[in-house]
């Protein structure tokens, strides 16, 4: 047999770069193999979390062996000793080049190799800060980065090289420094996305942060997870929109992130995710008056979860240019209104969507046809209901439900889940099985209402029924987490 050449060797080692023991079999062919196979190996494995203490503690050895002769020198002069292995071995590839830039945990679980479980501040903080000047100084263009340590990582040798390149950065505000923020800065200005987050006042490094975002020039998505006071939430919403024109991806995890009137600016916003962990009634209500009234006419992605604010999401769809691809909506209680509204809404201004998770009434059965009549690219819906009918002799209103689903659904919809606080008759739940017989369901699920709740809606028949067509293969999955 000819020998392998170079290129076909290296297509083949990237289609088995996620195959550790292929690779590892790979290296122990001969040096050619070898010289490939370690810099994958290296690159997608290194900081594996499936290693046991054994070959975690050779690992950490192996890394700490680069450690120049000075940071060696310091370590010893203050009590910290590297065992005999990281010192004396000499490595056969410089394997450093090929890590990705560790995490704040694997730098700290080789610190706790070194002393032995021994918290002392003063050596750790010195350790750590050896182990990241050395990655710094030998890994070249980092792309992504979680910045979730206090050591002035911005500063280190290298670090213009290192970093320069980076397109997603995640900042821990309760570690971060604003002179390292200014410093990163000057290094990284091709940010494509950041990630903001903390749990304390992030006031004292505001500064440093506002620098950092202006500095980007192909900024497109930010996230923010952060608590601030109002001036805070002022200087970040002017960012914003100092920065309009480039942002096309938003994620908030509470309307106080930002001051709601900077929705306005963001005019070219194709993704809006808001979670709102938190109950601010006025906030709340200052923000969804500013949803209303945008303008987000290329939006693709919509997730908003713990806001009772169909009216103002249908409004908002009703601007946009037909583009919508994905809306998920959570309200913050189960006495919201206006369901109908947002069906109605979609099935007019969003022929494109494939994807739907909302909440509806059984009033609002109705406008699902003409949903699904204009939406032919459908491939998931759910929905979930708000209220529990709490009488059982309450007529079967979700037979409705699932008529409308056999007639009117578009070939490509596949995955469903529908709620268990409708009543369905047996009948209309093996109609609706039967008619997935010829084009099976990828998916199929019943939604909890409540876990702690216990209704009969939805019986051991019901669940039969079910269990009966996933084994014929009318259902190819059918997610058990929804069901008793």
């Amino acid at each position: 047999m000819k020998e392998i050449n170079l290129d076909c060797l290296i297509l083949i080692f990237d289609i088995l770069q996620d195959d550790k023991e292929s690779l590892y079999s790979c290296l122990l062919v001969n040096k050619k193999w070898c010289n490939i196979a370690v810099p994958i190996l290296w690159k997608k494995h290194t900081w594996c979390s499936d290693m046991n203490f054994r070959s975690e503690k050779k690992l950490f050895n192996v890394l700490l062996s680069f450690l120049p002769i000075s940071s060696k020198k310091l370590l010893s002069d203050n009590k910290i000793e590297l065992l005999p292995s990281t010192i004396l071995k000499s490595p056969c590839f410089n394997y450093i080049n090929f890590c990705e830039f560790p995490a704040s945990h694997n730098v700290s679980q080789m610190a706790n190799t070194v002393l032995r479980g021994l918290y002392n501040y003063h050596k750790r903080s010195l350790l750590e800060q050896e182990i990241y000047k050395l990655f710094v100084h030998q890994c070249n263009n980092v792309k992504h980065l979680f910045w979730n340590t206090s050591q002035p990582i911005p500063f280190f040798p290298g670090a213009s090289t290192c970093f320069s390149k980076l397109y997603e950065l995640r900042i821990d505000t309760d570690f971060v420094k604003s002179d390292a923020l200014y410093e990163m800065a000057h290094i990284c200005k091709s940010l494509t996305t950041l990630y903001i987050y903390g749990i304390s006042d992030c006031s004292q490094i505001l500064s440093g942060l506002i620098y950092l975002i202006d500095a980007q020039r192909n900024l497109e998505k930010i996230c923010f997870n952060i608590e601030g006071d109002e001036k805070t939430r002022e200087e970040l919403s002017n960012a914003l929109v100092r920065n309009n024109n480039m942002i096309s991806n938003l994620c908030l995890s509470s309307v106080k992130n930002i001051i709601p009137s900077s929705l306005i600016s963001l005019v070219n916003l194709k993704k809006l995710t808001i979670y709102n962990w938190e109950n601010y009634e006025v906030e709340i209500k200052e923000f969804q008056e500013y949803l209303a009234i945008s303008e987000f006419q290329n939006l693709r992605y919509l997730n908003i979860s713990n806001l009772s604010c169909f009216k103002e999401i249908s409004l908002l769809i009703e601007k946009t240019k037909g583009g919508v691809l994905e809306i998920s909506v959570e309200p913050a209680n189960k006495a919201a209104k206006n369901t109908g509204m947002l069906i109605k809404a979609i099935a007019e201004n969003c022929p494109n969507i494939d994807y739907l998770s909302t909440y509806i009434e059984p009033n609002d059965f109705i406008h699902v046809k003409s949903l699904l009549l204009n939406c032919r690219n459908l491939k998931t819906i759910k929905l979930d209901g708000l209220k529990f009918f709490v009488d059982i002799n309450d007529s079967n209103i979700g037979d409705e439900l699932l008529d409308v689903l056999v007639k009117f659904s578009p070939k490509s919809l596949d995955d469903i889940a529908i709620s268990e606080c409708w009543k369905y008759s047996i009948e209309a739940c093996e109609r609706f099985f039967e008619s997935y017989r010829k084009q099976p369901l990828s998916s199929f699920g019943i939604i909890r209402y409540d876990e702690r709740i216990d209704r009969n809606y939805v019986t051991k028949e019901h669940k039969d029924i079910i269990n009966k067509y996933f084994n014929e293969g009318v259902l190819k999955y059918a997610d058990y987490r929804f069901y008793f």
